[in-house]
């Protein structure tokens, strides 16, 4: 019997232990100071984007491009992230338009909404150099 608790108290331990480490393992979700100001472009530009065209999608992207390498140009965090936002929004149009690349377009959203303003300064930084 008192071999049966310890084996029931080690096994209760084990799962908890288990449980907590399985938790702490999945990926979290950081809210950065600049996640209102993000949250906030997007609401403000989620329906003009969406019913942008393809060649509309492009003059952003590319303009965004050219500012962005541009060495002598420095957007302001309002302006980087009104760019990066409008691009994740415009993945949701085209997990719209094409269902197969749902998966795709999420993950496309994904990595431009979680484009950092200081990250982009120190790649500035470096580029003068």
């Amino acid at each position: 019997m008192k071999r049966i608790k310890i084996i029931l108290s080690f096994s209760v331990m084990f799962f908890f232990a288990f449980s907590y480490w399985a938790l702490n393992a999945q990926e979290k979700n950081v809210n950065s100071k600049d996640m209102l100001l993000k949250e906030t472009i997007y609401n403000q530009n989620r329906v003009k984007v969406l019913n942008f065209s393809l060649k509309q999608f492009d003059a952003l992207f590319f303009e965004f491009s050219d500012k962005k390498s541009n060495p002598d140009l420095v957007l302001t965090k309002e302006e980087f992230y009104k760019y990066t936002i409008q691009i994740a929004i415009f993945s949701d149009r085209l997990a719209a338009l094409y269902p197969d690349q749902k998966e795709i377009a999420a993950e496309n959203k994904k990595k431009w909404f979680a484009e950092n303003y200081e990250d982009y300064l120190l790649s500035k930084a470096s580029q003068k150099k």
